[in-house]
């Protein structure tokens, strides 16, 4: 009696529909299959074990016997009661899970796509908040205009590859202890085209496509900041005898503002007002990047205190709607005051009953009462 049980092989419960079992096989087989374990018999046998398994499991007809007498039930007839994989049916099974029994292969006579470009653009503060159209030059491959993207010299076609038949592949078939193991690969003659040229395109030298200096004209969408990447799908460099475009990704760089500063979706200002305004209040005419707004500042404004400008800030790139503006107020202290500005704030002060520095009588005075 046979001791492997195909649902603990696998490492599902003996409910689980076909999704189930599919989606573990895959897991199983790719961590024991011999190429990920060279040299390890213990691996090959578990991989042959899973595949066996997946075989049973995987058909209706043959998971009922199963269930019913177990891997070593009634025969009828001798041999594997499940038919087993003798020759070449691993290598099949495996190749129709993972495209050529795990080893990649080429793209089966399709045209390979051409590579992604990217490419720095820099803009103004401005064009960031509320958007703009901004030119961007690549390098990058365009196909070639002499033989129209084919590769072959005008007059001339391009020939189905005899090597692989024009499927871009061939199979490699190779012996292990489970049989024969077959994996697909490019086809080296071709190079995975499915095509060969015999006289070849003399611009392009064969290849379809040639490169040169491209300016697109990219929308900038309101809202963007440093860092933000935009994506042309299809403007990127075209691919070898008129494969499709890759894709060009536009990476944002913002110029700062001499006013501004971003914070997300805001935009914050440090207001400078004197002392007399901060004291005595005022009403003043604030520059948004809308337009002007009217700031009115509030007697005894301190340092610190902030304003909020709804709806004037930077547009949400991903919804609707406008951050805020935020005045943030720096309260100066005068500096070199003449005599009369002087004498006016002493008076003050002494109203007020604030004890201050003695008066600045020049240069020689602080120096003669250094010697008192």
């Amino acid at each position: 009696m046979s001791t492997v049980d195909y649902y603990e092989l696998l490492e599902v419960t003996r409910d689980a529909d076909s999704d189930q079992i599919k989606r573990a096989y895959r897991v199983a087989a790719r961590r024991y299959h011999p190429d990920a374990n060279p040299g390890d018999a213990e691996a090959e046998a578990r991989f042959k074990q899973v595949a066996n398994a997946y075989e049973v499991l995987s058909d209706p007809e043959k998971r009922r016997h199963y269930d019913r007498f177990g891997a070593d039930g009634p025969r009828g007839g001798g041999g594997d009661p499940f038919g087993g994989f003798a020759g070449g049916g691993l290598g099949d099974i495996f190749d129709a899970f993972f495209g050529g029994g795990g080893g990649g292969g080429g793209n089966r006579g399709g045209r390979a796509a051409g590579p992604d470009l990217e490419v720095a653009v820099e803009i103004d503060f401005e064009s960031a908040v509320f958007g703009s159209a901004e030119e961007v030059t690549v390098r990058t491959a365009v196909a070639c205009e002499t033989c129209e993207a084919t590769g072959a010299a005008p007059g001339s076609h391009a020939e189905r590859c005899a090597q692989c038949g024009g499927s871009g592949q061939v199979r490699q078939v190779r012996q292990s202890i489970l049989g024969q193991m077959v994996t697909a690969v490019a086809c080296p003659v071709c190079r995975g085209a499915g095509e060969v040229i015999a006289d070849p395109c003399p611009t392009c030298n064969g290849e379809g496509r040639e490169v040169t200096d491209k300016t697109y004209t990219v929308d900038i969408p309101a809202g963007v900041d440093t860092g933000s990447t935009l994506r042309l799908s299809g403007f990127g460099a075209v691919g070898p005898r008129g494969g499709p475009k890759g894709d060009l990704y536009v990476q944002v760089r913002v110029r700062p503002h001499e006013r501004f500063r971003r914070e997300g979706d805001d935009l914050v200002h440090e207001l400078h007002l004197p002392v007399t305004q901060a004291a005595l209040g005022a009403h003043l005419t604030f520059e948004t990047l809308d337009g002007s707004e009217d700031l009115v500042i509030p007697r005894g404004t301190q340092t610190g205190r902030a304003f909020r400008l709804r709806g004037r800030g930077v547009p949400h790139v991903r919804g609707r709607g406008r951050g805020d503006v935020l005045v943030q107020v720096v309260v100066d202290t005068p500096v070199d005051l003449d005599p009369e500005d002087e004498e006016a704030l002493r008076a003050i002060a002494a109203r007020l009953g604030h004890d201050v520095g003695p008066a600045d009588r020049g240069f020689l005075s602080r120096v003669k009462s250094a010697f008192h």
